[in-house]
């Protein structure tokens, strides 16, 4: 199949070759006048168009045309623009010559962004094709609505958190049982009760990690952030509550919490925190929790050894920053590297590694632009910051993250497995090293995809919502 991050990379970067308006003779002068009629339009676009459509085209996807989207509709757009609107006329800047190659590079930025745009599908089958493998959805557990965290008990058992607030075990006889001590959240948009992970020596000391949303008043003030407490867990109870970390931007925003927790193979616990959509609370700020990787010790105390320890003003639990809302945190079997995944705005998501004091460019660059297709920035890359190892136009809207470490599924051992709460699949990427080189989106729509664990039997676990569900997936045989 196709590389959909090649195919990606393609388009944002604008090397498309396509056919310009001169006749086709096949030679390889006519290539090469192709490609660099293709760089110009890119150059005419980044300096004409991009500060109101985006650095990527990206707003001109699914875009409703209301003076038309042919070949002869752009073209008259560009030359003669429509008084009393934001398009001027671009006649006494761009030859006649010119619009034509740019319009050529809008009519093929945006072929190809919907062509691997990922239509929205509907769940026919329990049973599914991919390139490798046959995989059967197995019902774990139904009736829920926005199942968010799933963590595995030594006893094979599943801890689950439902969104709104309430935490389950679900048993080998797939019961769900509720658990009582769980603390209050702030159900909300995107807040509530979220991730959910085991200290590494949990059989000895029972500490369970919960991140939620909670909401504070200070004075005049209201206050929403993004809290880390564990709990000794047993008998399907959480006592013990000791807070570990609070992440609090004055405001009432709903959105970007993060809150993916992830243990690496020191010891050391690792919490995603978003943005907040605040600029206040702006990501290249040292000096708030919001946009930012934070690592702590499993008590919550600051490792010594964290980047900006020392550091006037800086919270010193930041490991890295410049992020936007990082929804999957997962440890690489084998480097012990943790890898993340975050949502841009519209288009942008990114995969990253997340490395000491690395700043991984949010707000400053961007692959995507605002949802009301304006742009924010027309920079895609600053010296000084992190190119994600992949990034996704449009935006699939990633959620939960883990690495395949069975051998149940013959051919995917090793690769990354990415959820997409907007397609409502499950991505595989492959890995080469530390390289992304290929990726195959599977079981196109089984549902917005939070969550994905490798459970202690081998398989693979994963949980959509609206209607919640917790599927394991189950090779059948390989394909033909």
């Amino acid at each position: 199949m196709k590389s959909f991050h090649f195919c990606a990379l393609v388009f944002a970067t604008g090397l498309f070759l396509f056919c310009c308006n001169s006749s086709p003779v096949d030679s390889s002068n006519s290539e090469a006048e192709a490609s660099m009629a293709s760089l110009a339009a890119e150059e005419t676009y980044k300096t004409y168009c991009s500060s109101c459509h985006g650095a990527q085209i990206l707003a001109f996807a699914g875009h409703r045309w209301k003076h038309g989207k042919e070949r002869e509709d752009i073209f008259k757009s560009i030359k003669e623009g429509y008084p009393g609107t934001e398009m001027i006329s671009w006649a006494s800047a761009l030859s006649d010559d010119q619009i034509n190659h740019l319009t050529d590079y809008i009519l093929q930025g945006i072929e190809d962004v919907e062509q691997y745009g990922f239509q929205e599908e509907s769940l026919l089958s329990d049973t599914f094709e991919t390139e490798l493998l046959t995989i059967e959805l197995d019902t774990i557990v139904s009736g829920m609505v926005q199942p968010w965290g799933m963590v595995f008990l030594p006893s094979g058992d599943m801890l689950v958190t439902e969104q709104s607030g309430t935490m389950y075990r679900i048993d080998q006889q797939l019961k769900m049982i509720p658990i009582a001590g769980v603390p209050e959240v702030r159900y909300n948009g995107q807040g509530g009760l979220l991730d959910l992970e085991l200290h590494p020596d949990f059989e000895n000391n029972q500490w369970l990690y919960v991140s939620y949303s909670d909401l504070k008043i200070e004075g005049k003030d209201t206050v929403a952030g993004t809290v880390l407490s564990r709990y000794k867990f047993a008998d399907d109870r959480l006592t013990n509550e000791q807070v570990l970390f609070e992440g609090y931007p004055y405001g009432t925003s709903g959105s970007h919490f993060g809150g993916r927790i992830e243990f690496d193979n020191d010891g050391y616990l690792f919490l995603s925190v978003g943005d907040r959509r605040k600029e206040n609370e702006n990501p290249q700020f040292l000096s708030n929790h919001c946009g930012k990787v934070h690592r702590i010790m499993d008590d919550g105390s600051i490792p010594p050894d964290n980047p900006f320890v020392g550091d006037e003003g800086a919270v010193e639990s930041i490991y890295s920053y410049g992020h936007r809302n990082p929804q999957g945190l997962a440890l690489h079997p084998t480097t012990g590297h943790i890898w993340s995944h975050e949502h841009g705005p519209r288009g942008g998501d990114e995969v990253n590694i997340i490395r000491p004091a690395n700043n991984y460019g949010w707000p400053v660059i961007s692959y995507g632009i605002e949802y009301d297709g304006t742009a924010f920035t027309t920079e895609v890359a600053r010296e000084g910051m992190e190119q994600p190892l992949l990034y996704w136009v449009p935006s699939i809207a990633p959620c939960g993250a883990a690495f395949v470490t069975t051998d149940k599924y013959p051919g995917w051992e090793g690769d990354f497995l990415v959820g997409s709460l907007r397609f409502k699949y499950l991505n595989r990427c492959v890995l080469q090293g530390d390289k992304i080189v290929k990726e195959e989106p599977l079981m196109k729509g089984v549902g917005r995809l939070r969550n994905v664990r490798i459970g202690p039997d081998g398989y693979i676990y994963i949980a959509v919502e609206e209607p919640g569900y917790i599927f394991r997936l189950m090779p059948i045989m390989e394909s033909i």
